[in-house]
């Protein structure tokens, strides 16, 4: 969210043992640069503490106990016009419920009922819980008020005869992508982009391959910029141990041909394309079908070069705004202006990887982005996130223009 302060999000915690997950979540916010608020109800503050809750907030918190005070001060009323965001989590079947009935009752339905902007739920339950169809229904009218939901998932369940199952609590860090999601402005709403993201591998038999320290940080954290900011994104990603993005349709490849394959097929449809991936620049010329047997002495080995992938997207470019990646250890900004012309591009990111910082895995990033013109822009030292929203908004400009243009 835009503006002049920091977003604000009041998390509140209903009763059920995902309360202690709470303190975490709303760490998690903070660290993301919100304002946070948390409230209580009695029964989640028998699975964690007012003490835990305030701490993580940074400020008191809100209870059935602080509701009314002497003053005449109706707490209900104030909280629904601080918030930007209310995030329930955990929720539990019985808050969802008395929400769908429209009930203000206690702290968390009076908040709601007075004018809470915007609600997340984040419920946890057992699976029949979730399942009932009492619940379903509730979950379906809330969401036909605009109200939305993140989880619940799969997995180990608090209850020791419940094992697993369809209705754990998502996690703090999901959460908080759900949050950031909401309170993002929709500037690139109605458009479609591509984004590439990690290395390729290119085999020499079933288990040597030719690659790169590439995590895929970088195409990632562009791919849920995007998102956050509404486009509709198409993330053809490498190897990586990167959970897949919600929200994003995700095309996985191991060689580059196959990323050639993912991205060319798709180059029409889209309005913005991002290469972040790090492609491999040679495959050898022969994959053996069985594990190789060691050998003494030296090996040749024949290499071929593989697609030049952004090169032929410049190619073919029509309205498209297309943006590469450089990463040069010696004479960067020569090589990336020489990239950037003979690639067609809008614009290109220099990278920097033996600076501190900015290597591959981390989760900062520096980049020097340059334009056809000439003129530069350096990003600082500041986290993927960060420079991924910069791209997108360079990128946003363009496609403002392109359609001023044609009008």
């Amino acid at each position: 969210m835009s503006g002049e302060r920091p977003a604000r999000v009041l998390v509140a915690a209903t009763g059920g043992v995902a309360a202690m997950k709470t303190p975490f979540l709303l760490r998690r916010l903070r660290e993301a640069g919100y304002q946070v608020r948390a409230m209580a109800s009695a029964r989640a503050l028998a699975f964690t503490s007012e003490n835990a809750l305030a701490v993580a907030a940074g400020s008191a918190v809100a209870t059935e106990e602080s509701w009314f005070v002497a003053d005449g001060a109706a707490l209900h009323l104030e909280l629904a016009r601080w918030a930007d965001l209310l995030v329930v989590a955990p929720a539990s079947a019985a808050s969802l419920a008395r929400a769908a009935a429209g009930l203000a009752e206690d702290l968390l339905t009076a908040v709601i009922s007075a004018g809470a902007p915007r609600v997340l739920w984040a419920p946890a339950m057992n699976p029949e819980m979730w399942n009932y169809p009492a619940t379903q229904a509730n979950v379906a009218r809330l969401r036909g008020w605009g109200q939305d939901f993140v989880g619940p998932e799969f997995g180990a369940l608090a209850s020791v005869t419940e094992g697993s199952g369809l209705g754990r609590m998502s996690e703090p860090e999901t959460i908080v992508e759900h949050v950031r999601y909401h309170l993002s402005q929709k500037d690139l709403r109605g458009y479609t982009v591509l984004v590439s993201a990690g290395p390729t591998r290119e085999y020499f038999d079933p288990v040597r391959f030719i690659s790169n320290p590439s995590s895929g940080k970088m195409g990632y954290a562009l791919a849920e910029a995007a998102r956050d900011r509404g486009a509709k994104v198409i993330l053809v990603s490498g190897p990586t141990s990167l959970r897949q993005p919600w929200g994003v349709e995700t095309v996985r490849v191991e060689r580059a041909e196959e990323m050639h394959q993912a991205i060319t097929s798709r180059y029409q449809e889209v309005d913005a394309v991002v290469m972040a991936a790090a492609v491999a620049d040679w495959r050898p010329a022969e994959t053996a079908s069985e594990k190789s047997a060691k050998k003494k002495g030296p090996q040749t080995v024949e290499l071929l070069p593989t697609p030049d992938i952004l090169a032929e997207l410049g190619r073919r470019k029509k309205s498209q705004v297309l943006v590469g990646f450089a990463m040069e250890t010696v004479d960067g900004l020569e090589r990336a202006r020489e990239k950037l012309r003979r690639k067609n591009l809008d614009f290109i990111c220099l990278n920097f990887p033996t600076r501190t910082g900015s290597a591959f895995g981390g989760d900062s990033n520096e980049v020097e982005i340059i334009f056809p013109s000439g003129a530069t822009i350096s990003s600082g030292r500041v986290s993927k996130r960060a420079v991924a929203d910069k791209i997108w908004s360079l990128v946003r400009e363009r496609l403002t223009g392109r359609e001023k243009e044609e009008r």
